[in-house]
């Protein structure tokens, strides 16, 4: 489970900065526009992204900021977004890269974003963590095609894992 984990962590470091990437191609007013995303826009859902690994952190950790709303925009400036963006990813990195083997099936208690008590193990949450991420940059990347980027870029795990020619 640590080598599976921290290859996802890895993972979403990389799929992050090719997908902010991409991103910067665009203007503030395109990534900020609304295309009737589940965030509204494109900016939106990469504010989403980062509210939700906030919270998630936070639960984990009792560290760092834990926004109360799931659509809060943490960053209205794109490059201030990005620097958040690879920041959490750092902190995600470092944290999985601490976790022992025993510490996956470890139950971890926190309240939900409705303050409902909930329990789980944390290998199911970082489960969660990274199949979150992938789900809404799926999202991202469609909208990055409605707002004319042609080819947007490859996400696949596939892709991180080939070796480089």
């Amino acid at each position: 489970m640590q080598d599976h984990f921290r290859r996802f962590a890895a993972y979403n470091g990389w799929a992050n900065a090719r997908l902010y990437d991409a991103a910067t191609a665009l203007k503030d007013t395109e990534r900020k526009k609304d295309v009737k995303g589940y965030f509204r826009s494109l900016h939106g859902t990469l504010n989403h992204l980062l509210v939700a690994d906030r919270i998630w952190l936070h639960r984990l950790t009792g560290e760092g900021e834990a926004p109360t709303g799931l659509d809060t925009v943490l960053y209205e400036n794109f490059g201030e977004l990005r620097a958040a963006r690879e920041a959490e990813d750092k902190r995600i990195i470092a944290y999985v890269a601490g976790l022992e083997a025993t510490d996956f099936g470890r139950v971890i208690h926190y309240g939900n974003t409705r303050g409902e008590a909930k329990e789980l193990p944390l290998g199911v949450i970082l489960a969660h963590l990274f199949n979150h991420q992938t789900h809404h940059r799926g999202q991202a990347s469609h909208i990055l095609r409605q707002l004319g980027v042609a080819e947007p870029p490859a996400l696949d795990l596939l892709y991180f894992a080939l070796p480089s020619a």
